[in-house]
C-alpha cells in the first residue's frame, strides 16, 4: 500500500480526529483496515497480554444504529456545560478553536451512521479494578492511537471519541460482545478528503512542562 510522504514528526503531529471532512460515500478496503490494525497490534501491552480485540462495523444497518445512539449521545453532550463548544468562552484565543470542535462535534453526531466503517478497539477484562486503572487502559489506548496513526500514513481520516460509551451495554449487546470484553474508543473510519492536515494549536510547552518538580 503507497503510503502518504510524512516524516515520522509529521505523521505524529498532522494525525488530527477528521469529523467534516470524512468521505462518507468512498467505501474502505478491509485489507486496508486489516492492515492498519496489524500495525496497531506492535503498540505496548501490559505483561505483553496482549488482552485486546478489534472489532470492525460496516454492516449498513449495524452502523445505522451505533450512530443513532452516537447522536442521542452527542445531543446530550452538546447541552452539557462539558460540551467543547462551551469551553474558554472569554478567552479570545482559544473560544473560536473551541466554537469550531463544538460544530464538528455535532456535525459528526448526525453523520456517524454513514460512515464506512466502525473501528472499536476492546480489552478483555473480567473485573475492573478500583484502584489504579492506568496499566489496564494502557494496554489498549496506545494501540487505538497507532491505528489512528496508520491511517493517517494510508489516506483515511479518524477520529477518537468515546461518546458512544453512554450505550455501551447496547452497543455490547448489538455487537455480541461477551460481558468480559470491554469497550474503548469509536474510531469512524473513512477515506479523508484532502489530506493536508496542519498542526493543531496547543497550549504553549512551558506552561505545561514540569522538570523535577511541579
Amino acid at each position: 500500500m503507497t503510503t502518504l510522504d510524512l516524516t515520522p514528526d509529521e505523521l505524529l503531529t498532522t494525525t488530527r480526529t477528521v469529523r467534516k471532512r470524512l468521505d462518507l460515500d468512498k467505501p474502505v478496503p478491509m485489507e486496508l483496515i486489516r492492515e492498519c490494525i496489524e500495525i496497531a497490534l506492535q503498540a505496548p501491552s501490559g505483561s505483553n497480554r496482549q488482552t485486546w480485540h478489534w472489532l470492525v462495523v460496516t454492516d449498513a444497518g449495524k452502523r445505522a444504529q451505533i450512530g443513532e445512539y452516537y447522536r442521542l449521545a452527542v445531543a446530550e453532550y452538546l447541552e452539557s456545560s462539558g460540551a467543547a463548544g462551551r469551553l474558554y468562552a472569554d478567552d479570545p484565543d482559544r473560544a473560536p478553536v473551541q466554537k469550531r470542535v463544538g460544530s464538528s462535534v455535532a456535525y459528526l453526531g448526525e453523520r456517524m451512521g454513514q460512515v464506512p466503517a466502525l473501528v472499536i478497539p476492546c480489552l478483555t477484562a473480567k473485573n475492573l479494578p478500583a484502584g489504579n486503572q492506568a496499566g489496564l487502559w494502557g494496554s489498549i489506548l496506545p494501540s487505538a492511537w497507532s491505528y489512528m496513526l496508520a491511517a493517517r500514513a494510508r489516506g483515511l481520516g479518524t477520529a477518537w471519541t468515546t461518546l458512544h460509551l453512554k450505550y455501551e451495554r447496547e452497543v455490547s449487546q448489538l455487537l455480541g460482545l461477551p460481558d468480559e470484553v470491554r469497550q474503548t474508543v469509536l474510531i469512524p473510519t473513512a477515506y479523508s478528503i484532502g489530506t493536508d492536515f496542519r498542526r493543531a494549536a496547543r497550549q504553549p510547552l512551558d506552561e505545561v512542562l514540569h522538570v523535577d518538580s511541579w
